[in-house]
C-alpha cells in the first residue's frame, strides 16, 4: 500500500479441475509399462518410450486456472512450469459457454489454426478471443466468473500490468 493513496482491492479467480478418466489412464499404462520394461527383455526400449504417452496423460489430466490483473493463466497441476500466461494485452475479450471436446479438437492441450484449447471435460468453457484473433478455450468450473473478471480488468484498463 502506498502512503499516499488508499488501498488498492486485487480480485483473483482460481480453479483446478482433474480429469479423473486421463489421471487414471496415464497411472495404470505407465505402471503396466515399467512392468513390461522390468520383465521383457525385448520389448524393454518400446515399453520405456511408450511412457511418453503415459506421462502426457498424468501432465494433461490436472489443471490450474488463474485469472488476475497479470492476466490468464491455465497449466498442468502436476509441473506448474508447464503453462500458458496470457497477458491482459493479449485479450481482447472473455465468455464462458457449454463446450464440447469434439468442438475444439479433443480432449487434452489442442492446437489448431486459429484455436487452441485445455479441455478436460465437456462443460462450462472461459473462452478468450485473442488480439491476433486466434481463440483460447479452458474448460473449467465457474467459467463465467473467469469471464466476467476478465472483461472486467480489460474495461478498467488493467492491460499490460
Amino acid at each position: 500500500m502506498n502512503r499516499d493513496s488508499s488501498p488498492t482491492a486485487v480480485t483473483v479467480w482460481h480453479r483446478h479441475l482433474a480429469s479423473g478418466w486421463m489421471l487414471a489412464t496415464g497411472l495404470v499404462s505407465a505402471l503396466g509399462l515399467v512392468v513390461i520394461a522390468a520383465v521383457d527383455r525385448p520389448h524393454r526400449t518400446m515399453a520405456l518410450w511408450l511412457l511418453i504417452i503415459s506421462a502426457a496423460f498424468l501432465i494433461t489430466g490436472a489443471i490450474r486456472v488463474t485469472v488476475s490483473p497479470g492476466g490468464v493463466t491455465a497449466g498442468s497441476a502436476l509441473l506448474p512450469f508447464l503453462r500458458r500466461r496470457l497477458p491482459l494485452d493479449r485479450i481482447e475479450a472473455a465468455s464462458a459457454r457449454w463446450t464440447r471436446p469434439t468442438e475444439i479438437g479433443g480432449w487434452g492441450y489442442r492446437w489448431n489454426p486459429g484455436l487452441s484449447a485445455i479441455s478436460l471435460r465437456e462443460g462450462d468453457a472461459l473462452w478468450l478471443t485473442l488480439s491476433n484473433g486466434n481463440k483460447f478455450v479452458i474448460t473449467i468450473d465457474d467459467a463465467e466468473t473467469a469471464a466476467q473478471l476478465t472483461n472486467q480488468l480489460l474495461a478498467h484498463g488493467q492491460k499490460g500490468r
